[in-house]
């Protein structure tokens, strides 16, 4: 009789996949809890969260990698770029949470599958087959539903807040088709990251000295980026915020794709907002309604089927 075997590095690559999953979907959490409980401007938070994790890499580098900070020399138009790109997705992303909740927030910006599947199509001509039409048609009609199109009175309270939910998907879908651009460059994934947070933190510094007072989430004045003062707590909060959902988070999906099909990963990482709409329950009382959670559903079953037909 043939037995039953499993293979233990398949078995780490998924736990690094659900773990990396479970501390990505914390990122919204900690945004919220810093607007709720300290205001926190949306810009000033990602400011100082892109220059922590850059700040944290660097450190890294140092001291264990040094020659990981070597060959960006070439590519630095190109990462100056991907890090502008970066830094408007995670601004957007920041502000929607504010406006819109941790849960609608996550569920708004799974709606890049369908961006990046349309610009891909228009920009790398990828194909455009009937699945991904099919995939795209879903994500549309899930944003209407999460955006209580059904509603017009409901819709009109947070036009605002849900049309910068979508622009923070649509800054993610340029993000991942820079993302495969940089792989195709050859560079290093961690190099990257480093040079892209470090350029993002850059551009929303000037932006918030330049232009905060005119942007929403932004810094009225220059003194307005130590908006937390001497809390220690808060600080301690932020530097968690760049820790944990962002460079453990990256880092057990590098790592679970040493083990795992991409397709895989990508996959189990779909349960992102399912995680994101719990723990936002239980700690801040955040309920999407019935027509919210069939336009999620709608979203989710989207990206499973881009996933799923995706090579």
């Amino acid at each position: 009789m043939p037995t039953r075997s499993t293979d233990p590095l398949a078995n780490r690559g998924y736990l690094a996949a659900l773990t990396s999953t479970l501390f990505l979907a914390t990122t919204a959490i900690f945004i919220r809890y810093l607007t709720l409980n300290y205001q926190l401007p949306a810009l000033i938070l990602t400011f100082w969260r892109e220059l922590f994790v850059a700040c944290f890499l660097l450190i890294f580098f140092l001291v264990f990698k040094p020659a990981l900070l070597r060959g960006a020399r070439p590519h630095l138009s190109y990462l100056a770029a991907y890090g502008v790109v970066l830094a408007m997705f995670n601004g957007f992303w920041a502000l929607s949470v504010a406006f819109n909740g941790a849960a609608v927030a996550t569920v708004l910006v799974y709606s890049s599958a369908a961006f990046t599947a349309v610009l891909g199509w228009l920009i790398l001509k990828e194909e455009l087959g009937l699945a991904k039409v099919i995939a795209v048609i879903l994500s549309l009609v899930g944003c209407a539903l999460v955006a209580n199109v059904l509603d017009p009175k409901l819709l009109a309270l947070n036009a605002g807040g849900l049309l910068i939910g979508v622009f923070a998907g649509l800054a993610y879908a340029v993000y991942s088709l820079m993302g495969r651009s940089a792989s195709q460059r050859g560079l290093n994934p961690w190099t990257t990251l480093f040079f892209i947070f470090g350029i993002a933190s850059l551009f929303l510094l000037i932006t918030n000295l330049v232009f905060g007072r005119f942007l929403p989430g932004g810094a009225a004045q220059p003194r307005d980026l130590f908006w937390l003062g001497n809390s220690l707590a808060g600080w301690g909060v932020l530097l968690t915020l760049a820790a944990v959902p962002t460079l453990l988070g990256f880092g057990l999906y590098n790592v679970s794709l040493k083990h795992l099909p991409s397709s895989v990963a990508n996959l189990i990482m779909t349960s992102e907002p399912v995680f994101t709409a719990a723990i936002a329950y239980f700690m801040f009382g955040e309920m999407l309604t019935p027509i919210q959670i069939a336009g999620s559903a709608l979203i989710l079953a989207g990206v499973v089927l881009i996933r799923l037909t995706g090579k």
